[in-house]
């Protein structure tokens, strides 16, 4: 049972400094890809290989950082995680013992715009998987989702429905990714111009994870609880 973990990047966009005007302003997408085509991301030089650039298309800003504004655990939301143990047999009289076995997974995202930028594994988005795995408990960007599962012994008592539930913990990083274009002085034959800053805001949900046992993979923190009902 797929635990959605949120994606948002909302937000209004920001324009630094008084100097900038209306004309100024860029789309999130604008801005990520100024960053993308960064002479420095993260303060790692770049070149214009780095994105699929010739020489002549050159840079279209001079800095791009991703800064971390907050991070945040929270319960996610809760999902039946079990097929249904019922007792409803008309002649039952006796409580039934049952082997449950649940299993629930809980899904991350990678952020919106380093999606669309760039894939896994490099560019803009190494550099937020390497903000992200800094947590810990954190699940590998690379990887889509983490599970939890488990056999319960519980009880059914007659005229009941069971099922398991589960309700995993949540990480969520919110951060920034400013960019700069550098003040120009001005020469001969160009205009001076001021330092221009633009953000876009940028959250990152995954699963809290635990450590697996003996070297296996990590599993999904979180509460699981037996749920009856009603038959």
């Amino acid at each position: 049972m797929a635990i959605g973990a949120a994606l948002a990047t909302g937000g209004a966009i920001i324009t630094l400094l008084p100097s900038a005007n209306a004309a100024d302003a860029k789309t999130p997408d604008q801005i990520m890809t100024m960053c993308e085509r960064s002479a420095v991301v993260n303060g790692k030089q770049r070149s214009v290989s780095d994105f699929g650039g010739a020489f002549a298309d050159g840079f279209q800003a001079d800095n791009c950082d991703y800064v971390e504004t907050n991070f945040e655990t929270f319960d996610g939301p809760t999902e039946k995680s079990s097929i249904d143990f019922p007792n409803c047999e008309p002649n039952a009289t006796a409580t039934a013992k049952v082997s449950v076995s649940w299993t629930a997974s809980a899904a991350q995202g990678q952020g919106k715009y380093i999606v669309t930028q760039q894939g896994a594994g490099g560019g803009l988005f190494g550099f937020l998987s390497g903000s992200w795995l800094k947590h810990k408990g954190t699940l590998d960007m690379t990887v889509k989702s983490g599970t939890a599962s488990a056999t319960e012994q519980h009880e059914v008592p007659v005229g009941k429905v069971l099922h398991m539930e589960f309700t995993p913990k949540i990480q969520r990083m919110t951060g920034e990714w400013r960019v700069r274009i550098d003040a120009d002085p001005g020469s001969f034959a160009v205009n001076p111009s001021p330092e221009q800053n633009f953000v876009a805001p940028e959250v990152v949900e995954g699963p809290v994870i635990l450590p697996g046992a003996a070297g296996a993979p990590g599993v999904v923190d979180g509460t699981s609880k037996p749920v009856l009902e009603d038959c």
